[in-house]
């Protein structure tokens, strides 16, 4: 049997541990696989220095993300939007209110959210519709959308 080593991992692995933790492995599953795919760095002082340095600022700048994401999310939550589409009988929009139409209404409004990050059912009729924004992970804001009839397809 060959002898363990140990590791600093470089970034997260499956059933191994998270990146930056100092993990026991095999000697041959070190030498021929984590170190030459750049998975695993050997555990030197100042190779765990280094890893803890980066774990510090990596949390120093997510705390900073979600400050500035609690605060947009207390913002967001106030806005109320109204999008005037054309409609046809019975109230159905002629196509949908997509995330895009919601991304530049917002945008015209003054928030800057990635339609990736808005959470919507389709919106075919006209109403009130929630949408929730997920700015950082762990912090979402909802906010009301009405869609109303246009003044040109109104009449």
């Amino acid at each position: 049997m060959g002898k363990a080593i140990h590791v600093v991992l470089s970034r997260d692995v499956v059933k191994l541990g998270k990146g930056g933790e100092v993990v026991k492995v095999s000697a041959g599953f070190a030498r021929n696989f984590l170190l030459p795919q750049g998975i695993a760095l050997p555990a030197s002082e100042g190779n765990v220095a280094r890893f803890a340095h980066q774990k510090k600022l990596a949390a120093e700048k997510a705390a900073k993300l979600r400050s500035e994401a609690l605060g947009s999310a207390a913002k967001l939550a106030a806005v109320e939007l109204t999008i005037a589409r054309s409609v046809g009988g019975e109230g159905k929009l002629y196509g949908s209110v997509t995330t895009r139409d919601l991304e530049s209404a917002l945008k015209e409004k003054g928030f800057n959210v990635d339609r990736k990050k808005l959470s919507v059912d389709n919106i075919r009729a006209l109403g009130t519709y929630q949408v929730t924004a997920k700015l950082a992970p762990e912090v979402t804001a909802t906010f009301k959308v009405t869609v109303v009839a246009d003044a040109k397809s109104a009449s």
